[in-house]
Formats: C-alpha cells, structure tokens, sequence
C-alpha cells in the first residue's frame, strides 16, 4: 500500500518548553470534533497545556489523548430523540446549544481562570456565544473555522445582506458581494425549509467571528488565495491558514462512529486506481430517490466501488433496507459496502482512483492531500458515465493529474519555509504574547 506520493509533516509529539494553557472548546458533531482534537495535539507539540471543555453529547473519547485535560459541561440535551425529534437535526441542535450552554460554560470557564493564566480561547466559529463569554472574563478568543476559507467571505455578504434586509433584492439582482454564488445559491439558503435557524446561525457566527482575535483556519494560503486576501482586508484580524491539520501527524483517528476495517481487506486485492470512494460524511442525508439512483449508477458503471452507507443516512429509514432487487446481484464482488470506514487510510490506497464526496470539508481536503479527484453528481445516468469518464477514460488521467498538481502544493505548503509552517510559527507566536 502507498499513499499516492503524499507526503506527511511528522511533528516530534515532545511538547517544547512553553508552558501556557489553552482551553479548546470544539463543536460536538464528528467534522468539527476531528479538526479541533487535531489543532489541540498540533499545539501541543509547541509547548502548550491543553484543557478540553466538552458537551455530554458526543463527548470525544479521552483515553485517546492522555496529554489532554477533559472537562464536560452540560448541555441541555434530551437523551434519546424520542424526547424531542426535531431538536437533535440539522442547524436546531446548534442553536439550541448555543443558549443552553452559556451558564454551564460560562461557570466553567471561570472556575479554570481562577485556578491560573489561560493565554486564550480556542472555539469553534460556530459556538458565536463563546465571543460574548470571553469578552465578559477578558479572555482573548480565537476562532477555529472547520470548512472551506472560500464560505466566509460568502457568509459575511449575506450577513450583510441581513443587516439590510436585502434578500429579496439580492434574487432577483445579483449582488456583487456574492459573485460566486449564483441566484439558486442564494435562494437554497434564503427559502431552505429551516431558513431562519440558518439564518441565525450565519449571522451570529459572523458577528462572533469578526469581534474574535484570530482565525484558524483547517487549509492553507495557496488552496485558496482570494478568499484569504478578502478575510484579512473585511475581517481585519490576524488569519491562520495552517491546514490540512491531519498531514501534521500519522494517521490517527478520532471518529465518533465505528470504523470497519474489512474495507482496507478489500482495497488490498484491487487494482491500482480502479476504485471509487463513495462516501458523504456523517451528517449528510439522502431521500429515497436519490439513494436509488446512486445505487443503479453505481452498478450500472460497471466500475469498482467502495461504499459507506452510514445507518440513518437514508431519511427514516436503515439504508441498507433500501438497496433496490437486483442491485447485489448485479454487482457481484466488484462492489464493497460498509457502514463506516477508515477515511484517511482509505484515500491513501493504491486502489483508489476517485472520490465521490458530499463536499464536507475534511472529506475535500483529505482527498486534495492524497491526490485523489472529487465527483458528487446524482443522476443515475450521469453517474453512470461519470464514473465510467473518470476511472475509464482519458480524461479521467487528466483530472488525476490535476488532483496530484494539488496535492504537491500540499506537501510544499507544510514543508520548513512552507506557507502553512509559516502560518503555525505566526501563531504561536501570536499567542505567546497574549
């Protein structure tokens, strides 16, 4: 097994004299559990104490970082979805924590600055009530951006659009702040069938965001340079781009769900690049219709693939219940299913040769690192022939080609002199003089 020619930046795991403590409170949902645990174990390496404050909903496995110290705070959650369905989906759990963990946090929080110095907080940009906790203790906050640096720039135009109470212009006018986003873009978010808590969310992280004292960021300079450019001259507060934070160590994992390594078996005894990694995170959900067409364009490609169907991704039902009459048959041993599996192994196998992705953040960056290409089409016909074009054709060497270009820039930026290295250097220095 290679990885492609991915290169990892292997820091030494002996912490440097330094001696401040961090409090790092991450977001409880497995794409933002992962960066923050990986950004407190980079850290760490430069010298500084980490303390962990966590929610009893999806509570991060300790035992897997003894250099850590854990403290879990309530959070106000029913115990079972049962109590109250609705609450525990989409952007409803985060706004509904974003109010019920202020005190718990809060008195936390309090409790750490009375027993010693705390250089900073470390939260995720999502938990905006944090900001207002900070400046109320007199605590520095920086904020840990766990998705694409390109999505800020396009929130703070549409926080800005709020403010103004301009939607309805902006549909049916472009507004150039928002450039990139096409009227479809604009009207997803603005009728979405929980536009408000969107909403909400969009503008409170924002504002927290821009009264913050810094911004990590989980991807580096060159990926995305305009977007850079734009946060440093709207937001005006130092921008670290230091990512992809999983390239720093060897694979490890922090998942909250149960990977299944038959999948890394499987991969084993396939050719070089004939794969197809399908995978769309653990949030994404799909209808019926939809599970249905990827499970005929899958096997009507004839092609290799490697599936993750995680239980609940199908609304209101085990997907696996949904695999239509025929499809095992049809697809014999060309195709692996399984409910989770070994992300960063898995796209840096030999055998993979695409990634069919919901474009969750971590999932793009791990397969930018690994040089393999990216595809998340829903048509049954046209997945059929994409997959075909991608694995099969000429032009799928040409779209690897470009995966690899990529990638190189990855292993350049986190390279000694590199951009991302930089970015680290900057920011613990930053830090220090707090």
């Amino acid at each position: 097994m290679n990885n492609l020619g991915g290169e990892c930046t292997i820091m030494s795991t002996e912490p440097q004299p330094n001696n401040r403590q961090l409090v790092l409170f991450p977001l409880p949902l497995q794409g933002h559990i992962n960066p923050m645990l990986q950004l407190a174990n980079i850290l760490h390496t430069k010298g500084f104490k980490i303390t962990i404050i966590h929610t009893e909903f999806n509570s991060p496995n300790k035992s897997n970082y003894p250099q850590f110290t854990f403290i879990s705070i309530s959070d106000g959650l029913p115990k079972s979805k049962d109590e109250s369905p609705n609450l525990l989906t989409g952007n409803h759990i985060i706004n509904f924590m974003n109010k019920s963990c202020i005190d718990p946090f809060t008195g936390c929080l309090a409790k750490l600055l009375e027993e010693g110095h705390v250089a900073c907080l470390i939260s995720d940009s999502l938990w905006h009530f944090t900001q207002l906790v900070a400046d109320t203790l007199k605590l520095r906050r920086i904020v840990l951006r766990t998705s694409s640096m390109s999505c800020i720039p396009v929130y703070a135009a549409l926080a800005n659009l709020g403010e103004k109470n301009d939607f309805k212009t902006s549909i049916e006018e472009q507004d150039p702040e928002l450039a990139i986003m096409t009227k479809k873009d604009i009207e997803k978010i603005y009728k979405g069938g929980s536009e408000e808590s969107k909403l909400e969310l969009i503008f409170s992280m924002i504002k927290g965001t821009k009264a913050a004292s810094g911004i990590i960021l989980n991807t580096f300079k060159e990926l995305e340079e305009p977007a850079f450019l734009a946060i440093s001259h709207d937001f005006r507060i130092p921008t670290f781009p230091i990512g992809p934070f999983h390239k720093y160590f060897p694979a490890s994992s922090s998942s909250l769900l149960e990977q299944d390594k038959r999948s890394i078996s499987w991969l084993d005894v396939q050719p070089n690049s004939s794969v197809v990694y399908v995978s769309f995170g653990s949030m994404a959900q799909l209808g019926e219709a939809e599970f249905t067409n990827m499970a005929w364009g899958l096997a009507n490609s004839k092609q290799r693939f490697l599936w993750v169907i995680r239980p609940g991704s199908v609304s209101g039902s085990e997907s696996l219940e949904l695999l239509p009459k025929g499809f095992i048959e049809a697809v014999g041993e060309r195709g692996c299913i399984v409910k989770w599996a070994p992300q960063q192994e898995v796209l840096a196998h030999q055998a993979i040769g695409a990634f069919w992705t919901h474009n969750g953040w971590n999932s793009t960056l791990e397969s930018i690192c690994e040089g393999v290409m990216l595809d998340n089409r829903m048509d049954k016909e046209e997945i059929e022939s994409t997959i075909k074009k991608v694995i099969v054709d000429e032009e799928g060497n040409e779209m690897r080609q470009r995966s690899k270009s990529l990638q190189e820039k990855v292993n350049l930026s986190l390279k000694e002199g590199g951009s991302a290295q930089q970015s680290l250097k900057n920011l613990v220095d930053y830090i220090i003089h707090f």
